[in-house]
């Protein structure tokens, strides 16, 4: 059976990005947070844009106070004040000095600035208790940045500290990646939407609503297509309709070897490049991954049906998949930690086992806590609120407390 590195390795050499001239779009800045780049970014102009403060205090001339001290203070005149927003009138000479705040302009004449805690004032003259650093406490012109040098590289999702990058260079108008579309549907006779009764046999399809708010987390399209009855003829329909407008399908149950698990049957109907079908993971172990045999090559991930198995398959290895495909250069690999276990984990020792629960922030260390109750893949209900998944290896049947474990972190993206 296929183990679950050589399966993740598989999926991810199977995704290919978005291309950069097809699956673009262009794209306000308020519009911009959480997108995918899709072009480098320069900006007409430099990083401070001028010479200017980063202190309250005098801008004066290096030479005039390099012999300042609280003893023999150097006394300027004060000849003009520059707030922030306010350009410089007049060139400061020797014994002069202009009074300056945080962010303004630097007047002509001038390379340092002493702070004003370091200074006594009297009238139009000031004090100078202290010599300063040459050219202390002045941001140059272009020392952050460089106009028409690269400002962001394309491939990187923007959030907050680069939306604000963005806007102080006043890049209104972004190439961003459109979103992934990700076709979602759920195959059973049991299955019943949120807002149907229950008859004896029924359980709702919480699959759907679960894979649909996932895909949206990490940045993606989700195309609802409903529940589909384990009828050939419905399953091949709707995996064609799929195939036809998304970039990856996803459906949950029908892969596994029972009577009614027709998904795999189907696929090979389709002419579909079957990849795999099983890996050796609890819960999840029926995983089908295809090919579909259309012009763009949409990614099938045949999900188990049970809860529990949806959500580790898709955090194991849709979730890396989409994020590669969305554009992303660097950093869609899962993200494991190494914590040490509040808890004692077990495992049978068969198959690479993931126990779910939460990262705890204990005297500055982090440590997994497993959720109580059953670990069963049909137990939606202690999924709640997990954000680590713990990760027993083959082999291995016993983590006792305080001992390491390795972690899947699940922030997205």
């Amino acid at each position: 059976m296929l183990s679950v590195s050589n399966a993740q390795a598989i999926i991810l050499n199977l995704v290919q990005p978005l291309d950069n001239q097809r699956d673009t779009e262009v794209v306000n800045l308020l519009a911009a947070a959480s997108r995918i780049l899709a072009a480098p970014v320069s900006s007409p102009l430099d990083f401070p844009h001028w010479d200017n403060s980063a202190m309250d205090g005098y801008a004066v001339r290096y030479e005039d106070v390099q012999d300042s001290s609280a003893q023999q203070p150097t006394v300027l005149d004060i000849i003009e004040e520059i707030p922030a927003g306010y350009q410089p009138q007049s060139i400061i000479g020797r014994g002069q000095a202009a009074r300056i705040f945080t962010g303004a302009v630097m007047p002509a004449g001038t390379d340092t600035v002493v702070m004003q805690e370091k200074t006594r004032r009297e009238e139009n003259r000031v004090f100078i208790l202290a010599a300063p650093q040459p050219q202390e406490f002045v941001r140059h012109k272009a020392s952050f940045y460089q106009a028409g040098t690269q400002l962001l590289p394309a491939g990187i999702q923007l959030n907050a500290p680069e939306i604000a990058v963005l806007a102080a260079a006043q890049c209104s108008q972004l190439n961003v990646y459109r979103r992934p579309r990700v076709a979602i549907f759920s195959t059973g006779d049991e299955l019943v939407t949120v807002n149907q009764s229950l008859q004896p046999g029924q359980i709702v399809d919480s699959n759907q609503y679960a894979l649909a708010a996932l895909v949206r987390e990490c940045g993606a399209e989700p195309l609802l297509l409903g529940i589909v009855k384990d009828e050939p003829v419905a399953l091949r329909k709707v995996i064609t309709d799929a195939a036809a407008i998304a970039d990856i399908v996803l459906s949950s149950g029908g892969v596994s070897v029972g009577d009614y698990d027709y998904i795999d049957k189907i696929l090979q109907s389709l002419e579909a490049k079957i990849h795999f079908q099983a890996v050796n993971i609890r819960p999840g172990k029926p995983l089908t991954v295809a090919t579909l045999p259309t012009p763009h090559s949409p990614l099938y991930f045949g999900l188990p049906g049970n809860p529990a198995s949806v959500l580790v398959t898709f955090w194991r290895f849709v979730l890396p998949a989409i994020k590669k495909l969305s554009g992303i250069q660097q950093g869609w690999e899962p993200i494991f930690l190494k914590v040490p276990s509040y808890d004692e984990l077990r495992s049978d020792g068969q198959r690479e086992t993931y126990l779910w629960g939460k990262l705890h922030l204990n005297d500055g260390i982090y440590q997994f806590h497993k959720a109580s109750g059953s670990h069963s893949s049909g137990n939606l209900i202690n999924l709640a609120q997990t954000n680590a998944l713990a990760v027993i290896p083959v082999g291995k049947t016993l983590i006792s407390p305080q001992q390491e474990v390795q972690v899947l972190h699940l922030t997205i993206p």
